[in-house]
C-alpha cells in the first residue's frame, strides 16, 4: 500500500476540470499558434509557466508610434567627398543619366560637347558627354532612413 488515499471523481469534476483548463489555455495567446493536439499533452506546470510568461509579455511597453525622423542632408566635406555608397557612379546611376541626357538631345538639346566623329545616335553622344563629365547634374544618394547627400557628376572618376 502506498498510504495515499484515493479520490474518485465524479464525471462533472472531470469535466469542470477540463473547462477550467480550456479556459486557461485560450488565455494564453502564444498558444494560439500551437496545434491543438500538442496542447492537450501540456502538463499544468507547463501551463501555468506559459500563463506566467504571457502576463510578462502583456505588461510590456510597447511603441505605439515612431519617432519622426527628418532627412538630413549629409554634406561632402574635406577628403571624403562620398559619405554614401561607391566613390564611382554605379551601373544603375550612369544608365539613369545617359537614358534622361539621351531624351535631352534627342528633343533637341544643345550638346555640351563638340560632336565626335562617328557618333549617329543621341545615346552615344549621352555616353560621351558622361565620359567628359560635363553633363551639369547632381545625384543624390539617400539612406533608409531619409537621410540624403547630393554629390556633383564633376565629383566621379
Amino acid at each position: 500500500m502506498s498510504g495515499k488515499k484515493e479520490t474518485k471523481l465524479t464525471a462533472k469534476q472531470i469535466a469542470e476540470e477540463a473547462d477550467i483548463r480550456n479556459e486557461k489555455i485560450k488565455k494564453i495567446r502564444i498558444l494560439s499558434k500551437m496545434p491543438k493536439k500538442d496542447l492537450k499533452n501540456l502538463t499544468d506546470q507547463e501551463i501555468d509557466h506559459l500563463e506566467q510568461m504571457q502576463i510578462v509579455i502583456d505588461a510590456r511597453e510597447t511603441i505605439e508610434i515612431d519617432q519622426v525622423h527628418e532627412p538630413v542632408e549629409l554634406k561632402s566635406e574635406g577628403k571624403s567627398k562620398f559619405r554614401i555608397g561607391p566613390p564611382t557612379l554605379t551601373k544603375f546611376e550612369k544608365a539613369r543619366i545617359i537614358g534622361a541626357r539621351a531624351l535631352q538631345l534627342s528633343q533637341g538639346a544643345p550638346p555640351f560637347i563638340t560632336i565626335p566623329d562617328g557618333v549617329t545616335a543621341s545615346f552615344d553622344l549621352a555616353v560621351a558627354e558622361l565620359e567628359k563629365l560635363v553633363i551639369p547634374i547632381t545625384i543624390r544618394r539617400v539612406l533608409p532612413n531619409g537621410d540624403f547627400q547630393n554629390i556633383p557628376l564633376e565629383y566621379f572618376n
